[in-house]
Parts: structure tokens; C-alpha cells; sequence
């Protein structure tokens, strides 16, 4: 059974529709990230699964049950769920095991402490228990913060930027670690966020929003691969659109030549529209007799980053060949893969 189930969900707020309409599912164990711009809908999304915000349509439910909807609304505090804040929101007048306990009801002398120390081992904040909030780094205070939502045993979680606030040294592995906890617990979690790169890393599936819509839903690489749209594939990356025209069911012809699909193609032989190729997907080659030339060059590591002049047209090309100069003559091909034709 799905944990949460979103269906047809609008919201307005102070008269303003926010969310128009809003399907999404999430399997019991999944994380899923609301991924979009500021002012897109995200944020009300997560305060509405929280019962923060009303919703004017549609329903939310947990499990089958629901939480919001036509003729119900559960209050915030019954609905099983907990939650994660961008400023932690620890009190400071508590000390960690105070905090972490805080939600914890209905339990024994012994089942507090037995849950207080299985929540520090789990966040790795063994020995820290008597320090207060102020005591403790930015981290360390999100891993609190962790335990605190895992010591009440949610059905689900929701997190609201909770990566904004730490060192960019330790988000990356602040990441990693949380979503290792989730997974080993198999707890559900809805995570707001406006980085691609932290929805990459620590989701399971993403929904980009545009102005209160989900543009589209699924794997990383499935919005990143096989985007709907031109703003999907803007907002998980660069790319190049080059006129294209579908010569057959797997073919397109491009100013680049023929570029071949390894899916068959679903628009109808002629169709005339443009086709996405991520730069890592372009091969430069020198050649001096090549139709194109490199106009600028940027060393990023592991790779090089080219532009690249064919005619009129400009191509973004990442290469790990990086023995290239601006000015040089090369030539762009691609091999065979899933096109995305628009």
C-alpha cells in the first residue's frame, strides 16, 4: 500500500490559487523530492501533507486514510507525521535527549531511555545527550533535529530545506548519512528543496514544479534522460537544442548529420521540431579539416569544457579530451542513444 497519496490537490493562499491540481504517489520507504523554483508551489505542498495549510480540493491521504479532503481534516498533531525544519527549530532550553524525546508519548521510564539511545547511536550523537542546543555545530544539530522527527515513529517525513543551514563541506555527506538512516528504517520522506543536485543525491523521485503545477514525476534519470518538455531539461541541466527533422522511426537529420535513436521516436516521419543533446553526450574530435571550431575553453578537473562554432550554431560540449585549444578545428558526432526530440 502507498503511504502518501496526492489527488487533484489545489490551495489558494490569501486569495491567490497556489497548487492547481496535484497528483503524486509515494511508496512505503520511497524519498521524494519537491523539486522547483521559489514561489512554485513546493513549500505549500508540504505544509498541506503537514495540515498547515487547507486545501480547497482533492485529498491527501496516509496509508488510505485521510487526512485532507471534501468533507475532512485531520489536525496536525494526529496525522503521524513528522518534521524536519530548515533552522532546525530545536528548543533551546532543552538538552539533546530532552529534545530528541519531546514527541515521545505514552512510554515507559525504560522505553525512553531505550529509545533515546537507539536515536543517538543512530545519528551518531552518542555521548552528547546533556548538551544544549548552542553546544552543538550546525551538523550536529540537524542530526538532533533527525532524531527528534524519528523518536515519535512518523509514518512519514517531511523535510523543508534541511541542508540550507550546514557547511557545504559536510552536505554532501550530511546527505548521504540521513538517507542511509531513512532507508534503514524504511521511512517515507517528502523533501523541499530548490537544488537539483540535493534532490539528485538524496531522493528517490522528484517532482518539479512550475507555478503551482507538477510538471513531471519519476527517477532522476528519468526527468534528467527523458525530459517532457524544454523546462525540464533546462532545469535538470545545459544542453544543446539543434533543428531536427524525423527521417524515419529511429532517425532524425540535424546540421550535425543523421543522428540515430535506439527508441523509436514518437513523432510522425517530417516532423520538423529540435532535439536535446546533454553536452557530455556530444564527441569532439580534432580534425583540421573539421566544420567546427573552438571558441572558448574551461578546465573543470576531470573534464573540459568546450564551445564549439559549427556555422551559425553554438554546441556545449563536457570532454575528458582535454588537449584542445580555442581556435582549433574539430568535428561533433554523438553515438547512438534514446533521442529526445521537442
Amino acid at each position: 500500500m502507498s503511504t502518501l497519496s496526492i489527488k487533484g490537490v489545489h490551495s489558494h493562499y490569501q486569495e491567490q490559487q497556489v497548487l492547481r491540481g496535484l497528483d503524486l504517489t509515494l511508496a512505503k520507504g520511497e524519498i521524494a523530492a519537491l523539486l522547483g523554483p521559489s514561489g512554485c508551489g513546493k513549500t505549500t505542498l508540504l505544509r498541506a501533507i503537514a495540515g498547515l495549510q487547507p486545501i480547497t480540493e482533492g485529498e491527501i491521504c496516509i496509508n488510505g486514510q485521510i487526512l485532507s479532503g471534501p468533507d475532512r481534516f485531520e489536525p496536525s498533531e494526529q496525522r503521524g507525521i513528522g518534521m524536519i525544519f530548515q533552522d532546525y527549530a530545536l528548543f533551546p532550553h532543552l538538552n539533546v535527549a530532552d529534545n530528541i524525546l519531546f514527541g515521545v508519548k505514552d512510554a515507559t521510564k525504560e522505553q525512553r531511555k531505550a529509545r533515546l539511545d537507539e536515536m543517538l547511536s543512530l545519528v551518531k550523537l552518542d555521548g552528547l545527550s546533556e548538551r544544549y542546543p548552542h553546544e552543538l555545530s550546525g551538523g550536529q544539530q540537524q542530526r538532533v533535529s533527525i532524531a527528534r522527527a524519528l523518536a515519535y515513529e512518523p509514518e512519514l517525513l517531511l523535510l523543508d530545506e534541511p541542508f540550507s543551514n550546514i557547511d557545504a563541506k559536510v552536505r554532501g555527506e550530511m546527505m548521504l548519512e540521513i538517507r542511509a538512516i531513512l532507508k534503514q528504517r524504511n521511512v517515507s520522506a517528502v523533501f523541499v528543496t530548490h537544488s537539483k543536485d540535493e534532490a539528485f543525491v538524496f531522493a528517490d523521485k522528484l517532482a518539479l514544479f512550475k507555478d503551482g503545477y507538477i510538471v513531471q514525476y519519476g527517477t532522476a534519470e528519468e526527468l534528467y534522460t527523458s525530459p517532457k518538455d524544454r523546462y525540464v531539461a533546462d532545469f535538470l541541466g545545459s544542453g544543446n537544442y539543434i533543428p531536427a527533422s524525423v527521417t524515419d522511426a529511429f532517425s532524425v537529420e540535424t546540421p550535425l548529420g543523421k543522428l540515430v535513436s535506439t527508441r523509436a521516436l514518437s513523432q510522425p516521419v517530417s516532423y520538423h521540431g529540435e532535439i536535446l543533446l546533454r553536452p557530455h553526450q556530444l564527441e569532439i574530435t580534432p580534425d583540421e579539416e573539421g566544420e567546427g571550431v573552438i571558441v572558448e575553453r574551461r578546465f573543470l578537473g576531470n573534464i573540459c569544457h568546450y564551445q564549439v562554432q559549427i556555422a551559425q550554431q553554438f554546441y556545449e560540449v563536457k570532454s575528458q579530451f582535454s588537449q584542445l585549444a580555442p581556435g582549433q578545428k574539430v568535428n561533433l558526432h554523438t553515438q547512438a542513444h534514446s533521442l529526445v526530440v521537442f
